[in-house]
Formats: C-alpha cells, structure tokens, sequence
C-alpha cells in the first residue's frame, strides 16, 4: 500500500529533524570552542552524518526515507514515486522544515558553545556547507558527483529488490546500515571540496536558521554560495534517475 500524503509529511520530517540534529551536532561537537570533540576531524564528521543518516532512515521507513530533495527528484524522473509530483512537493516540504527544525535543536543543545565562538566561519559551518576553494562550476560539479552516487545506488536497490515490497523506494530501500556506509563513503572520497551538503533541504534549511538566529559574532549567511548546494544535488539526482533507465535496466 502506497503511504498517502500525510504519512509522507510526518514521516519525512521526523526524519529529517533526527537528521540535522544528529549531523549539524557531530559537526558542532567537532569544530566549536570549548566542545568536548573539538579537533575530532573529518573523518569524525563522516562517520557522524553516516550515523545520523542511519537514524533518520530507521525512524521514516513509512515513506521511503528520501531525507533529501535530491532523492525525490531523481526518484521522480526514474518513476519510483506513486504519487507523482504532488506526493514530490509533499516530501521537499517536509524535509526542508525538518532540516530547519534540526538545526534550531543543534543550537540548543550548543547553545553556550555558540555564544563562546567568535569565528563567524565556524559557526556558519555547524549550519551549512561552504567551498574549501571557491568556484561555482567546479564546485556544482562536486555536488553533482556526490548526489549522483547517492541517488543512483538508491535507485540500483530499489530496481534489484522485490517490486512487491511494501517499503516505498528510498533510502529504506537499501536499509539502514548500507545507506550510512554509503553516505561515510561519499563524505571519504568526494567531500573534500565541498563539504559534501548532497542535499538541498540539509543546506539550505540550517542557513535559513542561521540567519534567523540571535548568535553573537555569527556573520552572514553567505547567501551568495547558497545556490550550489541546491542546484549542484538536484541536478546530480535529476541525472541519476534519468540514466538509471539505461545503466540499471530492469532484469526479468
């Protein structure tokens, strides 16, 4: 049975909150003043959002567990939605508020350690991803590359699975554990540039609640690169489902 649209609502955005909470925190506890964490690395912040993105699968398995408005638009072109466009809008909406939602509990629970923090840098990057060398073209093609593996694997288990499986297609499609180690290995080798944001509602709802937020020393919002990782992911996830018709043909 199909979910109908309010289960998708719900479902996607418990989780995408748990997923903000728990990956804009790793990124807090690894780069904030005065964090326990501090100095814990990349590959700290790789395994954390892996974590996060195991989590926020497991508890929105009712709608698939897209997460990501990337996944739904490749999902869309590649057929995988029964709902079409309108079930599409639904899932961006609940993710992009589950992604703001997220990022205002990441504050919280940080909440002293970003009033101790004066590098507005820093505290931009808790919320939001930004280039380690600033070019828009090379850096939208980084995006594309990172969210094309992500959709198109998806879209690869949701092709090989059962037709008949009651799990619409997603990232539950692949199961929890498979889809952090992919999302680990994504950030391992492809997030150098960029900080890897794969997904649009994961940027641009924490920068949304970043500028809205009453944090000392904070700085802009650097609006001005806000457009890659928007554009970048869901071109990447538009290319996915498009060439999934020929590269992952449908066996039997």
């Amino acid at each position: 049975m199909d979910p109908s649209l309010g289960t998708i609502f719900l479902s996607e955005l418990v989780g995408t909150t748990l997923l903000l909470l728990l990956g804009g925190g790793v990124v807090a506890t690894a780069i904030l003043t005065k964090s326990k964490g501090l100095g814990g690395g990349w590959l700290l912040i790789n395994f954390g959002w892996g974590l996060a993105v195991f989590a926020g699968v497991t508890v929105s398995y009712a709608s698939g567990a897209h997460l990501n408005p990337a996944v739904t638009i490749g999902l869309l072109v590649a057929g995988k939605i029964p709902g079409g466009v309108l079930a599409a809008i639904v899932y961006i909406i609940a993710q992009l508020l589950g992604a703001m939602i997220g990022a205002l509990l990441v504050w919280l629970a940080f909440k002293k350690h970003f009033d101790e923090e004066t590098e507005a840098g820093t505290i931009l990057g808790v919320f939001s991803t930004g280039p380690e060398i600033r070019a828009p073209l090379w850096n939208v093609i980084t995006e594309v590359l990172g969210t094309f593996v992500l959709v198109f694997v998806v879209i690869g288990f949701s092709r090989a699975g059962d037709p008949d499986t009651a799990t619409p297609a997603g990232l539950a499609a692949l199961g929890a554990v498979p889809v952090a180690l992919l999302v680990v290995g994504i950030g391992a080798s492809l997030g150098g540039p960029t900080g890897y944001a794969i997904n649009p509602a994961r940027d641009l709802g924490p920068r949304i609640v970043h500028a809205l937020l009453p944090i000392p020393h904070k700085g802009g919002s650097d609006w001005g690169y806000a457009w890659v990782p928007i554009v970048g992911p869901l071109l990447g996830g538009a290319l996915a489902g498009a060439l999934s018709y020929v590269l992952l043909p449908v066996i039997g």
